[in-house]
């Protein structure tokens, strides 16, 4: 782990082709496996456009719905303090907010099975755009968590 002045060099991520957007482009890469991008491509493609059509609102809207909805505000971090482990509830930031929400959306995704990988993305955007569904759900239980742990909080300072 970098230490005192250390920076560590992003790599610049290209907007998404289509819609021009950054977040789609990281959602793309997420999807991806074994470096095929034209496969991940087509597949949030074609989920966004089944998306939107049976929402009937553009698919960027969907897109970025889904993030907001999903996206948590606290999470618990451990900490060692005093040869004891506690669960101390933190806020998320922006970035990791936006990560833990699409890792979320994809695993949910993923776990379902019988159905081309298009059609059950596009059944968890259309879920998550309506506060239900496996990621929902697993954002309301980290802030369970958070609320549970709240006792902790003021082990978040040091």
């Amino acid at each position: 782990m970098p230490r005192g002045n250390l920076k560590i060099k992003r790599k610049k991520l290209e907007a998404d082709p289509v819609y021009q957007s950054l977040l789609l482009a990281k959602f793309t890469n997420h999807i991806m496996l074994n470096g095929k991008k034209n496969v991940a491509r087509s597949i949030v493609y074609k989920a966004l456009d089944q998306a939107a059509a049976k929402l009937k609102v553009e698919p960027m809207e969907v897109f970025e719905q889904v993030l907001r909805n999903v996206a948590p505000i606290l999470e618990v971090r451990s900490r060692r303090i005093g040869g004891a482990n506690y669960q101390v509830p933190m806020e998320v930031g922006k970035d990791r907010r936006n990560t833990l929400a699409m890792r979320w959306i994809i695993d949910a995704s993923r776990s379902s099975k019988g159905r081309p990988m298009a059609e059950k993305l596009s059944a968890e955007l259309i879920s998550a755009f309506n506060n239900e569904g496996a990621a929902i759900k697993k954002r309301e239980d980290t802030h369970k968590m958070a609320e549970a742990n709240k006792a902790f909080a003021h082990f978040a300072r040091f």
